[in-house]
């Protein structure tokens, strides 16, 4: 499997890209990161197509859009998604996280999966962290390793 996270802005130094660094090598799977940097005036559509096609060219068969108004998984089910996925044989998964702005609501439609972390607002560079985080735990569902006790 090869996970990519295509996202919106630029990280800082700190424990966000610490701890996805960590998430990032535990996972078996490949994870990678590619960055967005949303040119000044940038609407929120461009830069939503921007990270489309970033997951495009990188050999994304299936793409996730992170976004507030998406569908709340649990862990269990995140991860019965995509080992589906995988399963059927799309062995590239694109997440798409939005920089400050967020995503495009109508753009959204593209995505082959909306998912949401809950109602709350998560700034977009802890955002990378939860979802490395939670790829890694869907890997541990799939593989019955002891990480995930749910």
């Amino acid at each position: 499997m090869r996970l990519i996270v295509a996202a919106g802005g630029k990280w800082a130094k700190g424990p966000e890209r610490e701890l996805f660094a960590l998430y990032a090598e535990r996972l078996p799977w490949e994870l990678s990161l590619l960055e967005a940097r949303a040119k000044p005036g940038m609407t929120p559509a461009e830069e939503t197509t921007l990270l489309f096609d970033l997951c495009k060219k990188a050999g994304a068969h299936r793409i996730v859009a992170l976004d507030e108004s998406g569908r709340t998984f649990s862990s269990p089910e995140l991860a019965e998604r995509i080992g589906a996925w995988r399963d059927g044989g799309d062995q590239h998964i694109g997440f798409i996280i939005g920089g400050h702005a967020g995503l495009d609501k109508a753009m959204l439609k593209q995505a082959d999966a909306v998912l949401s972390f809950g109602r709350v607002t998560w700034p977009h560079l802890l955002m990378r962290t939860l979802l490395a985080e939670q790829l890694y735990r869907a890997w541990a569902i799939l593989n019955r390793h002891p990480y995930h006790h749910g």
